[in-house]
């Protein structure tokens, strides 16, 4: 399993960024993917995750604000962020793993991309 990310750029308060996460290796489909991130100091919490149907979750900070979705023809995830804030501030990571497995301990995760909102 192999996953990707980008997007990430330095950005002002209220500004818009588009990550992505490109994936290979295995079944697209059928796994769990979300998006987690880590603030300097902070633990890793989860962002966003979309099922293997669909559905999808938020954590309270980002609704309204962020967007998970999923392009099968191109096996990419993405996370459209608005509104950003500065303390939206972290590296992003991807990742995947089995629906049945809780989002944190998921096995395969990308390299992250740093996302940096200035006020």
């Amino acid at each position: 399993v192999q996953l990707m990310e980008s997007g990430g750029d330095s950005v002002q308060a209220g500004g818009s960024l588009r990550l992505s996460c490109a994936a290979s290796g295995y079944t697209y489909s059928t796994y769990c993917m979300g998006w987690f991130r880590q603030a300097p100091g902070k633990e890793r919490e989860g962002v966003a995750t979309i099922d293997s149907d669909g559905s999808t979750t938020y954590t309270d900070s980002v609704k309204g604000r962020f967007t998970i979705s999923k392009d099968y023809a191109k096996n990419t995830l993405y996370l459209q962020m608005n509104s950003l804030q500065p303390e939206d501030t972290a590296m992003y990571y991807c990742a995947t793993d089995w629906c049945d497995v809780a989002p944190l301990l998921w096995s395969f995760w990308g390299q992250g991309t740093q996302v940096t909102v200035s006020s």
